[in-house]
């Protein structure tokens, strides 16, 4: 949510941050909705302190034994209780409008976020890691997975397209993908480990940002729940309406879930294997920091999530997205992409982004600083750390053997029972 006050104050910078991001000038409409939720709230304070004032005035009126006074008084007051109640009813509706059009614009980008229009205009900050050199050629998880335990043929039958089934080896390493991840960000990084809820109420997807925008992305349940795109949504509400003390500050929580996204705008796209499924498993960065934190809390979270892929062995690029890529909550954002030799490309494998304020404002999060009275609104922070599904891609790619077979990460053998490789035999 954007401060009205800023807008108000600046809005030609307001419409050249929306024009960074390729969007049209609000700042207009905005202001125009603003000044008429402002005039019916003056207008609703004046009728209030004339009902209150002739209220009053009758007994004078009659104690004066001024009955005709006090029948115009009466009159009046009638009238005004009348009028209230409308004054009311339309100030609300204003307000609504107001918050509707201002819910629907995304976050401004930092001015260190790059200009540009798509994935095409992003910044490689650096790279990591030595790419494969295969002495065969290299095939796509889809390809290698089938024999090993990943079944995408079952899961059409039972649930349809963009779901799996993972079985044996596979299914042990994912788990062990997942774990690892876990105790690294808890055991070195200083997160705490949280396990919530997977279905929440529109709240906290407004909170977050994914509503009312993006309401044909998620899947909602039939009593009226939603079923949680990202553990970013129940971690980050966790503070939602609360008044945080400065030195409860930085809360920094992860979480291992299932996530359900309807993939509504990825028709065509990656329809094949695990890369864009309707239901994922994802562990999640969560940090809640005062806002002279979040730039260098940006770069730690960033750091953690990258840690995964270094102990992985796992090669990637670091990206800065551009103002035109970003997600709609953030105002800056790194994407982290792993190298995927079946695809010969990178892809995305983590996404961390400063959200600033602006969540913090639609969650109404604020914290007071020591020694003063007034609160201020916290700065979120979230990122993937790492996307299960698509780190057990990229170690299925990766480690591929000319056999069929995939060798385990040394890192991840204590969690695989001392299991080093995973064959169809």
């Amino acid at each position: 949510m954007h401060d009205i006050r800023q807008i108000r104050e600046n809005p030609e910078a307001f419409d050249a941050a929306l024009a960074r991001r390729g969007l049209s000038a609000r700042a207009g409409e905005v202001l125009a909705l603003d000044e008429h939720w402002r005039a019916l709230t003056q207008a609703l304070q004046t009728a209030l302190a004339a009902r209150n004032d002739a209220s009053k005035a009758i007994g004078a009126a009659k104690a004066r034994n001024d009955e005709g006074e006090a029948s115009r008084l009466m009159a009046q007051v009638t009238d005004l209780k009348t009028r209230v109640p409308a004054l009311e009813a339309e100030e609300r509706e204003a307000l609504a409008s107001l918050n509707d059009v201002l819910a629907a614009i995304p976050n401004l980008a930092d001015p260190s976020v790059p200009q540009g229009a798509d994935e095409n205009d992003n910044k490689i900050i650096h790279l990591r890691g030595v790419v494969p050199q295969l002495s065969f050629e290299g095939r796509e998880h889809h390809e290698i997975g089938p024999p090993l335990g990943l079944d995408f043929e079952t899961a059409q039958k039972v649930s349809g397209a963009r779901f799996a089934y993972l079985r044996g080896g596979i299914a042990r390493l994912s788990r062990a993908l997942g774990q690892f991840m876990l105790d690294l960000h808890t055991g070195e990084f200083g997160y705490q480990e949280v396990a919530p809820p997977v279905l929440v109420r529109d709240e906290a997807l407004y909170g977050t940002g994914q509503l009312p925008k993006f309401a044909e992305d998620q899947f909602r349940t039939t009593d009226g729940r939603w079923l949680i795109p990202t553990a970013e949504v129940s971690l980050t509400n966790m503070v939602r309406e609360m008044i945080l003390e400065e030195k409860e500050l930085p809360i920094r929580l992860t979480a291992l879930t299932p996530c359900f996204r309807s993939e509504a705008g990825a028709a065509g796209r990656d329809t094949r294997g695990m890369i864009r499924q309707h239901q994922f498993e994802k562990v999640e960065l969560v940090s809640i920091v005062c806002p002279e934190a979040s730039e260098a809390e940006h770069e730690r979270m960033t750091s953690c999530a990258e840690a995964v892929l270094e102990r992985l062995g796992l090669p990637f690029r670091r990206m800065l997205l551009c103002s035109g890529d970003m997600g709609f909550s953030a105002q800056k954002t790194f994407d982290l992409e792993v190298w995927l030799p079946g695809q010969r490309r990178y892809r995305e494998i983590s996404s961390c982004s400063n959200c600033g304020d602006f969540q913090a404002r639609r969650m109404n999060a604020r914290f007071r600083k020591d020694g003063e009275k007034g609160t201020v609104f916290a700065h979120t922070l979230n990122g993937s750390g790492l996307a299960v599904g698509r780190a057990l891609v990229a170690v299925i790619e990766n480690y591929q053997n000319e056999d069929g077979s995939v060798s385990v990460p040394a890192v991840l053998h204590p969690y695989m029972g001392g299991l080093e490789r995973i064959s169809s035999e």
